[in-house]
């Protein structure tokens, strides 16, 4: 159950609260000083109940909250039926492993479903773009950990579904800098890093 001005259901990148106050459980992630969401589902606040012994050494991942603070995670929604993502759906997946020639992803949700069960798709080089396919780079369109929105275009074999991410408001919707921040879109084929600086290539979607 949600408290004090923490959202009861949230999406991915929505402000939890702040890390001084809570600390990030599982289906969120730390950036900026709060604990954001890293999915779509309720969120589940956790009251502190600090284990004897050392603490446990922190990293970056779960970064510096609060000693005894509450622990916020967000669970995907249950109790539903499980769909299966179909062609011409827009999915969110995410980017786990990259290939000359195609990008691995699980997709995590279908149109606004989040999914109990993660499948697994392929961005091939040849769908990343609609224009200048013969320009195109695969690492320099996603990045493992990449957030995508795709569309399904095949269900190509019994191990993957294919998708493209050619039209403008599809590609990378959240990513994170070798540095390990939060980026923000600065054109249709580059992320910058708010902290650093520092500019990344990538297949941009634009906002739907």
């Amino acid at each position: 159950m949600a408290v004090d001005d923490v959202p009861s259901v949230a999406v991915p990148g929505t402000v939890l609260g702040p890390i001084t106050k809570y600390a990030a459980g599982l289906g969120t992630h730390v950036h900026d000083g709060h604990v954001v969401s890293s999915l779509l589902g309720r969120v589940a606040v956790t009251p502190s109940a600090r284990p004897p012994g050392p603490a446990k050494r922190l990293n970056k991942i779960t970064g510096v909250a609060a000693e005894g603070s509450t622990t916020l995670s967000v669970t995907r929604h249950g109790k539903r039926r499980e769909i299966l993502p179909d062609v011409g759906n827009v999915v969110l997946a995410r980017v786990v492993r990259l290939m000359p020639k195609q990008a691995i992803v699980v997709i995590q949700q279908v149109g606004d479903t989040v999914l109990q069960t993660e499948w697994q798709g392929v961005i091939r080089l040849q769908d990343v773009r609609a224009t200048e396919k013969d320009k195109v780079k695969m690492y320099e369109s996603f990045k493992p950990g990449d957030i995508v929105r795709a569309q399904v275009i095949s269900l190509g074999d019994q191990a993957n579904y294919y998708l493209s991410t050619a039209a403008n408001e599809q590609g990378v919707i959240m990513a994170t800098s070798e540095a390990g921040n939060d980026m923000v879109p600065v054109n249709w084929k580059e992320y910058k890093d708010p902290e650093t600086g520092l500019t990344e290539l990538r297949k941009v979607a634009k906002p739907s």
